[in-house]
């Protein structure tokens, strides 16, 4: 029965239905507010890859580690 999933004009018949339960002023806010979600969705998104990628440190100067006394000494 369903072997293609949604046609095309499954997708028009959606928007006849949302156009008339939400009426056309709601419609342009309601883009608007799902825009502004995406987009600060997309900014933690990226926020949270960059806080968990390793940072690149400069290479510690091991001899000058090994030189210095430690404190049992």
């Amino acid at each position: 029965m369903l072997r293609n999933g949604l046609e095309p004009w499954h997708l028009l018949i959606v928007a006849i239905v949302v156009i008339v339960l939400f009426g056309s002023k709601k419609l342009p806010d309601t883009a608007r507010a799902l825009g502004r979600s995406m987009r600060i969705l997309k900014s933690e998104a990226q926020a949270m890859k960059e806080e968990s990628a390793p940072a690149v440190t400069a290479p510690v100067d091991a001899p000058a580690a090994a030189q210095s006394p430690s404190p049992s000494q």
